[in-house]
């Protein structure tokens, strides 16, 4: 039991007192209750240690530590420095022994609490862990080794010793508590009054007694074993009461007293426990002594049944040819044991010679150490006369000023011994503490994995509860749409439900509830996360899609993004490789991207030196014709970034200073409607006007084919052809519903081929998008183009009215909220996607557009020249 009387530091205000209380430790609840004294029932307070850590300074004195819980800092103060140490290791001990219990099996456990068996299971294990643990730091000498319990001060003996005492009478007695120093006055008085009588001690010890329980399982001990070795062999059974007897005799004459004649004669209790301590060590040693006996015995028997077995087969063979023949093999036997026998008194001679040497060898070192000992003892005679004689100058009296008088030194000695007593004191005091470090750091280690799974749960549950929100808003969205057809009293219903789902987010930060992951109004780079519809009815759709950017981004977070970004930590240079493929293809992490953008474009575009900042100088001499279009689409530019939304945003300069470089870098195109969304997004990746200019010329002149900006746009019109020829080959039956509507879907997609679904997806997998696009090409573009059609195929196929499908058409990207189902989508269902071909149907439908143009050219020719002869 961990108890005993120490010193607290109370303060009230300005006073500070130390005032004694009587300390014991609940294991339960890992508290460390204290009373005024031991005889007291009701404590005057408690100290939590499962989230305590424990220090002690050499420099507040001698016996005083700290004990630092979250909320309060207790000051303590043992009667010794030994004291102290081993409050401080036995307090380590009992915490890390709760916290272990606590994390690997929790209370409230039925299955716990209902088998006695598991419970004690529970107890060895975390005793085995304690041990281990104590076993691994005492072995370490950064540490402090486990220290000697002081009976005097720690312990049961101590409540019965009388506490100390203070200066003043009403010093130690707790102002704070003042009913509960009443109870225990009132309680001391009537139980002291009681026991008087009985002449016991107020604090009984008789619950505390050690019995002889070891006596009692060595004796089972012993019991097993010889009633397993009795049902072995049938000799030592009949040997059993036998060797009971001997037992008994041995213990009748080992010198101790009959065990209740011994306790009875002795009244301290301390002295009862140390008799039949001393029993317990005696009974060990007869056990020991028994096993030994008992391993002979078994030993004697084996041979006795072995001979028993060969006489057997002897007596049982019926012709005296075979009974020949077993004392052939006997003789045989005893042939080999001889031969053996010789061999081993050959080896025993050998090392007897061996033996021999080794003694003459001892013999010589022992003659050189005695040779050296003797040039030793020479030496330190030298020495000794040197010294005296140094001892002598220095006592000259023409010397007398330098000399150091005895005084001095003996000062300068007991400030030695001081800084010594100081140095053992701070390398005590440095052991604890790595011993509080190490044992906090693999508590706080427990909590944080803890804490980590518990997490993991969280997420799981809140994406679970997002879907759920989402479906709920789903039906309300159905309901809305339905709202025509509906009774006026449904109606309003209807409306307050939406209402009410709106409103939810507010209702959840007043309430300042726990969000794991919350969605925040805009991404890392500037994107609104919930779009802000104009339309009423579409409100309740922006509210749908950000519980599904909350549900993907709290289902992927632990599964896949946190080994994805693992994989790209572990990548050093960058090198082309089909690994760096399948991470782009997966997409970049954001702390990465600006890295990799950087690298692509450096690998197809070389920087020319001071190339941009010239093209800067030209554009502010002189105006480019492109300049006012620029101009007109600057305030258009990613209108739902927070970067671009403001006519003063700090990128706008930025974006039109990179469209004029352009413009004059690429005089053939200039500007075209498209370029200043593609230069917005590599300024919020790239951050760098000169780098996002050198990206921007790597799409238009590395990466989309040539004319895909010119004034005619024809390879742009080329793309959508090709596009439709994908989409029937690998979408047949979308596409044929597509041409019973008459439905033209270059109407939707030719802005997604122009500007790389800028605008159209949402930002996190348009970045995944362009993180491919800038490493593979146009391919890319085709390959998501088709996966969204892909992925919303069913709803589309559902819709039976042009009209309609062409208002589904408008948003449907943005419904998209799956970036992993829709990359899968991309790479993997539409296999295979050669490049080969889609060259050869690229320089097919050119052919078929150009002829198609001239045939254009040639009727606007002759439509011209007929109206000029006609004249006016």
């Amino acid at each position: 039991k961990l108890c005993g009387y120490l010193n607290k530091l109370g303060i009230k205000g300005p006073i500070k007192t130390w005032k004694s209380r009587w300390f014991i430790y609940d294991e339960n609840k890992c508290h460390l209750i204290y009373y005024r004294t031991a005889q007291d029932i009701n404590p005057l307070g408690s100290i939590e240690l499962s989230s305590a850590s424990f220090d002690c300074k050499m420099e507040n004195g001698e016996g005083i530590f700290e004990i630092r819980t979250p909320s309060r800092v207790f000051t303590l103060k043992a009667i010794s420095k030994q004291a102290m140490m081993y409050w401080l290791q036995q307090l380590q001990m009992r915490r890390w022994e709760f916290c272990n219990t606590k994390s690997r099996f929790p209370v409230g456990s039925s299955q716990l609490v209902n088998e006695p068996l598991a419970g004690r299971t529970i107890l060895l294990i975390c005793v085995c862990i304690l041990f281990c643990f104590y076993v691994d730091v005492v072995d370490n000498e950064d540490f402090l080794p486990l220290v000697k319990t002081p009976t005097e001060a720690v312990g049961l003996k101590a409540a019965s010793l009388p506490a100390p005492q203070t200066s003043t009478a009403l010093q130690n007695i707790s102002l704070k508590h003042p009913w509960t120093e009443i109870q225990n006055t009132v309680f001391s008085i009537c139980g002291s009054k009681q026991l008087w009588g009985n002449n016991e001690n107020v604090f009984s010890f008789d619950e505390f007694q050690e019995h002889p329980a070891n006596l009692d399982e060595e004796q089972e001990v012993e019991v097993e074993a010889g009633c397993a070795v009795k049902g072995r062999t049938l000799e030592y059974g009949r040997m059993e009461p036998r060797l009971n007897w001997i037992r008994k005799a041995r213990w009748k004459n080992s010198g101790f007293p009959d065990s209740h004649e011994e306790l009875s004669r002795e009244r301290n209790p301390m002295d009862k426990v140390s008799v039949l301590q001393q029993q317990i060590l005696t009974l060990t040693e007869e056990v020991k002594s028994q096993k030994e006996l008992v391993k002979l015995l078994h030993k004697a028997l084996e041979a006795a049944q072995q001979e028993k077995r060969v006489s057997s087969m002897y007596l049982t063979t019926a012709e005296d040819k075979d009974r020949l023949e077993l004392v052939r093999h006997k003789v045989r036997q005893i042939a080999d044991l001889t031969s053996r026998l010789e061999a081993l008194e050959q080896e025993k001679k050998e090392l007897e010679q061996i033996l021999t040497l080794r003694d003459s060898h001892i013999q010589e070192l022992q003659e050189h150490v005695q040779l050296l000992m003797e040039k030793n003892h020479a030496k330190q005679e030298v020495i000794m006369a040197l010294t005296e004689q140094m001892a002598r100058e220095l006592s000259d009296p023409l010397q007398e000023d330098n000399t150091i008088t005895a005084e001095t030194l003996y000062k300068q000695q007991e400030e030695i011994e001081h800084l010594k007593d100081d140095i053992d004191a701070y390398k005590t005091q440095n052991q604890f503490l790595n011993s509080e470090i190490h044992q906090v750091t693999r508590l706080w280690t427990s909590a944080a994995e803890n804490e980590k799974a518990l997490l993991m749960k969280c997420a799981c549950l809140q994406a679970r509860n997002c879907q759920m929100e989402s479906k709920y808003l789903t039906v309300l969205r159905k309901l809305q749409e339905a709202v025509p057809g509906l009774p006026s009293s449904h109606v309003e219903l209807v409306k307050n439900l939406i209402q009410e789902a709106l409103e939810w987010d507010v209702k959840e930060e007043a309430e300042g509830g726990f969000n794991l992951n919350p969605v925040s109004e805009y991404d890392e780079y500037g994107f609104m996360t919930v779009p802000d519809y104009e339309i009423e009815d579409w409100k309740l759709l922006a509210k749908i899609q950000a519980l599904e950017i909350k549900s993907n981004k709290l289902r992927s977070q632990e599964i896949v993004e946190k080994p994805l970004r693992d994989r790209w930590n572990s990548i050093g240079e960058l090198n082309v490789s089909a690994e760096l493929k399948s991470l782009i293809r997966s997409g970049i992490p954001v702390e990465h991207r600006q890295r990799v953008w950087r690298w692509i474009v450096s690998r197809h575009c070389s920087h020319l030196p001071d190339h941009y900042l010239r093209l800067l100088q030209q554009s502010k001499s002189t105006e480019h014709p492109a300049s006012r279009q620029i101009e007109l689409d600057l305030p258009r530019t990613l209108t739902n970034n927070k970067h671009f939304s403001s006519p003063t945003s700090q990128l706008i300069p930025k974006l039109r200073r990179v469209l004029l470089a352009f413009s004059w870098h690429n005089p053939a195109i200039g500007y075209c409607q498209g370029l200043n969304r593609l230069a917005a997004v590599a300024l919020l990746v790239l951050e760098d006007e000169e780098s996002a200019f050198w990206c921007l010329v790597h799409i238009v002149e590395n990466l989309m084919p040539p004319d895909y900006y010119s004034d005619t746009l024809i390879t742009s019109q080329v793309d959508q052809r090709v596009f439709k020829d994908f989409l029937s080959d690998k979408l047949p039956r979308l596409m044929a519903h597509f041409e019973q509507y008459q439905i033209d879907v270059s109407l939707i997609t030719f802005n997604w081929f122009l500007v790389a679904f800028v605008d159209s997806l949402v930002s996190d997998i348009l970045l995944r998008v362009w993180d491919a696009f800038l490493y593979e090409g146009t391919k890319v573009i085709f390959r998501y183009a088709l996966a969204i059609f892909k992925y919303n195929e069913e709803e589309i196929l559902r819709i039976h009215d042009s009209v309609e499908i062409y208002q589904y058409l408008r948003f449907f990207t943005r419904m998209i909220m799956d970036g992993r189902k829709l990359m899968n989508i991309a790479f993997n269902d539409l296999n295979p996607f050669p490049m080969k071909l889609l060259r050869n149907r690229r320089s097919m439908h050119r052919e078929e557009l150009e002829a198609e143009l001239c045939e254009l050219e040639q009727i606007k020719a002759a439509y011209v020249k007929e109206r000029a002869e006609q004249g006016p």
